[in-house]
């Protein structure tokens, strides 16, 4: 049995971490850590977390939860979150950080990009980037591992073979991103309020988001140079999900087959990640499910490759890549506790 805990439990990641390790029958969730709620039940704020009925969120209590535990889920803002991190690391508990602290080869990209000096540089060594469907095998063995983005997943897998391969020109990418409301977390700014978001659609942070930095590092690494891409961010009015079209020119004469083929090559073996030659995904075919669903369109008569895909940014997008990360780290079922079907509504 895995001794789990979640640091960080009150937030919206939290809130879907505490639910899917409920119901996962190799673990049980020692501690639901959050400093500004510690003593409130847990139901008081999400009553549709049943299975903690009679429990609170507790105080962080390092010392305790290093005993108890075998894994921690950080939940935990950028720069605060690997500072406790590596109190952890030093007492041997393993780690999966859901903030960017670990996720960046470069320390002076993290640092440029989140305009922070991180307080434990000496870490990122022992730290694996968590995307399972590139590196399972790094994972199976890490310590610590950075779970990706959402807008980052999403962008990442359908790519990464089509760069991968020379099948499309790295120079010339362009990814159109949407994301629901809960992407931005639990927040009360003014941009996101109902009568904001509500019957609204806008582009935000165009050329300057935070997840540019993490994809261009991934693709450079399947390339085997520099990667630079356009990423524009959109926000729905809508609580979950995120949709990427992605702009694409092929450098050959590729047909719907032959890239319906590679992804084949790619993730044919790929628990939870869905291909389809033949239609286009949207947000219902992921929501709530540990899930990336690709489609995509060749145009032969512009040379263009159009790519479309769809996940859950709290699931895959967070907390279900997160469960998936700690099953291979700890040699279970990649997919235990994750096999929950999306919900069309």
């Amino acid at each position: 049995m895995i001794k789990a805990s979640v640091i960080g439990a009150n937030g919206y990641t939290g809130l879907e971490l505490l639910g899917i390790l409920a119901a996962h029958k190799g673990t049980v969730v020692e501690h639901a850590v959050s400093v500004s709620n510690a003593g409130a039940p847990i139901t008081d704020m999400y009553p549709s977390l049943t299975a903690y009925k009679g429990r609170a969120f507790e105080p962080l209590r390092i010392e305790r939860i290093a005993r108890d535990c075998d894994v921690v889920f950080s939940c935990l803002p950028h720069a605060s979150s690997a500072d406790i991190c590596r109190e952890f690391f030093d007492a041997g508990v393993k780690i999966i950080d859901l903030s960017a602290d670990f996720r960046y080869d470069d320390i002076a990209l993290y640092e440029k990009t989140y305009k922070v000096s991180h307080p434990c540089p000496e870490l990122l060594k022992n730290a694996v980037y968590g995307l399972p469907e590139l590196y399972r095998k790094k994972i199976g063995c890490a310590s610590i591992v950075g779970n990706p983005g959402c807008y980052t997943t999403c962008s990442i897998i359908p790519l990464y073979p089509l760069v991968k391969e020379g099948i499309i020109d790295d120079e010339n990418i362009i990814i159109d991103a949407k994301s629901g409301v809960s992407g931005a977390g639990k927040k009360t700014e003014l941009a996101y309020l109902f009568s904001e978001v509500n019957e609204n659609f806008k582009a935000y942070s165009v050329t300057t988001h935070r997840h540019t930095s993490e994809i261009e590092q991934e693709l450079s690494k399947a390339a085997g140079r520099g990667v630079a891409l356009s990423f524009t961010p959109h926000l729905l009015p809508v609580n979950r999900g995120i949709l990427s079209t992605i702009h694409l020119k092929l450098t050959g004469d590729y047909s719907q087959n032959d890239i319906f083929d590679l992804y084949g090559e790619y993730y044919k073996d790929e628990p939870f990640v869905l291909i389809d030659k033949d239609k286009l995904p949207s947000l219902n075919a992921v929501k709530y499910g540990n899930y990336i669903s690709i489609g995509f369109v060749a145009d032969k008569r512009l040379k263009r490759l159009i790519v479309v895909s769809c996940l859950d940014n709290l699931i895959k997008g967070a907390s279900g890549q997160a469960v998936q990360n700690m099953n291979i780290m700890f040699g279970k079922d990649e997919t235990e506790g994750l096999l929950a079907m999306p919900k069309h509504l």
